[in-house]
């Protein structure tokens, strides 16, 4: 089980931000964690479901980072 230290960011209004990348970075630990798991700790795990949910994971990772980057290359509309 790893530990992961999350900068939380407050907004004006009250609510808290975590930055995307910390999120993508969770993501994908804890899909690695699922499979290795599988692969040693979890022999019973079935393998479908494992892959199922690490691919899952992953994808959203990846959905976030493809937003994250368009939006962050996005023209300033001001300008």
């Amino acid at each position: 089980m790893h530990s992961f230290p999350i900068p939380l960011i407050p907004t004006e209004e009250g609510g808290l931000l975590i930055p995307a990348e910390q999120v993508t970075g969770l993501l994908r630990s804890v899909a690695a964690d699922w499979a290795s798991a599988a692969d040693g700790d979890a022999p019973d795990a079935d393998p479908r479901t494992v892959l199922a949910m690490t691919e899952a994971l992953t994808q959203l990772a990846d959905q976030i980072d493809a937003e994250c980057i368009a939006c962050a290359s996005r023209p300033d509309e001001e300008a």
